[in-house]
């Protein structure tokens, strides 16, 4: 892969993919209740919603410990982002062989619904955090186990979620434990592509709207040699899941467009499923299961951390092929390995990670409210994010949705509600 040109990662060359990939130039028809244009009707369109999604970890939902803490956490996550992740590690979400939390993450999931925020399951199958139970089976009581898992939580969970990592880290995955471990046989056993065949059908069967992803650290050859090898063989893979966890240090903008150019050119989705920039001390030993207690955020780091959180996304969300990031961890209370990752401090309270943020997505990447006067054909122009609208007239109420760039029509019938 060729290294990027500088000139592609300008200031300038990356607001002009901005507009290029995530606007639309909107001719809007604005009609009444029996669709009779309203010339000359003054009209207000607001976006209500990102087509791309802006997403974290939602793991710490009904676990802050106390009522303040709690509510501020879901105040700040449903004010900025529309993408949760919910967990669905399979040794703690069912600990006990035919007992999962079922319950437990479809009370998360609902109270994302009530908000707006799509969701997505992770992980399907992983060698990481795996039931005690599983360690005696035998090959094939494996393989039914973990067959039998997938189908029923995609199934209990259609509606709900709709979007899973189905398999995740399968670079490493016959590696792990020297092999030993259950999920690492299964895979040997079946061959990585063999593997993710066979979990991606199985997701597919259960639920046939789902969008399913492959999920990885690796974004070397190894990544894209399996996830060509699995496109080859038909394997249904609606997205690329590109991990990005930067304890040791922010990524710089060129290596960001690189690996963007690297897997977009398997022509599927990408998302950044795991991003993570510290504020504080970054990573220097290479323990990636320890959790510290005194890993701490600091003013110079918040400041740096701000600085290369807005770097990251900007060059991301220029990138035609990316479709959505997912920041991890939310707050520093229960970030993984005890990390200063969040984008709010243990108190909850916004670090400037989340305010910059906050202006490029809900304010520099928001369209409206935008006060405009209709046409003689009760037409109104402007340029818009893409995502959901509402439109809003003396006559009434409608909504549309900017699905896609370039010049587009679309109508609102108004009506009063």
């Amino acid at each position: 892969m060729a290294k990027p040109d500088k000139a592609e990662l300008t200031t300038q060359a990356i607001d002009a993919r901005i507009v290029a990939h995530r606007t639309a130039d909107v001719t809007l028809t604005v009609t009444d209740a029996a669709g009779k244009p309203l010339a000359g009707a003054k009209v207000t369109v607001r976006q209500t919603r990102h087509k791309f999604l802006f997403g974290c970890n939602a793991y710490m939902l009904g676990r802050c410990g106390k009522p303040a803490l709690e509510r501020a956490y879901r105040r700040r996550f449903a004010a900025l982002l529309n993408y949760a992740t919910l967990p669905f590690y399979w040794g703690a979400y069912e600990p006990r062989q035919g007992q999962p939390a079922e319950g437990r993450v479809k009370q998360m999931a609902r109270w994302c619904a009530t908000q707006g925020i799509r969701t997505k399951g992770h992980p399907l199958c992983w060698h990481e955090v795996t039931p005690q139970w599983l360690r005696a089976k035998t090959a094939a009581e494996v393989r039914a186990a973990q067959a039998g898992r997938i189908t029923r939580e995609v199934k209990a969970f259609a509606g709900l979620i709709d979007t899973w990592d189905v398999v995740n880290e399968a670079v490493v995955m016959p590696r792990a434990e020297g092999g030993k471990n259950p999920i690492a046989r299964l895979c040997k056993a079946l061959g990585r592509a063999g593997l993710i065949g066979e979990t991606f059908a199985l997701a597919r069967r259960a639920n046939a709207g789902a969008t399913l992803i492959l999920n990885d650290f690796d974004t070397t050859a190894a990544y894209a040699k399996l996830i060509r090898q699995c496109l080859d063989a038909g394997v249904p893979i609606d997205g690329i899941g590109i991990q990005s966890h930067m304890h040791v240090g922010a990524w710089p903008p060129s290596k960001a467009w690189e690996v963007c150019e690297r897997f977009a050119a398997f022509g599927r989705p990408l998302h950044f499923t795991e991003a993570t920039i510290l504020s504080g001390k970054l990573k220097t030993d290479s323990d990636w299961h320890k959790t510290r207690t005194d890993w701490n955020t600091t003013a110079a780091g918040e400041k740096r951390q701000a600085r290369e959180v807005r770097e990251f996304y900007r060059v991301l969300f220029s990138h035609p092929a990316v479709e959505a990031i997912t920041w991890w961890d939310f707050a520093d209370l229960g970030a993984w390995q005890g990390a200063p990752a969040g984008l709010v401090r243990k108190d909850m309270s916004p670090k400037p990670a989340y305010e910059a943020l906050m202006q490029l997505v809900k304010k520099d990447w928001w369209t409206g409210p935008l006060t405009l006067t209709a046409d003689a054909a009760g037409r109104v122009r402007f340029r818009g994010f893409l995502g959901s609208y509402a439109v809003r007239t003396v006559r009434g109420e409608a909504a549309f949705e900017l699905k896609a760039s370039g010049r587009r029509r679309a109508t609102a019938r108004v009506a009063k509600k």
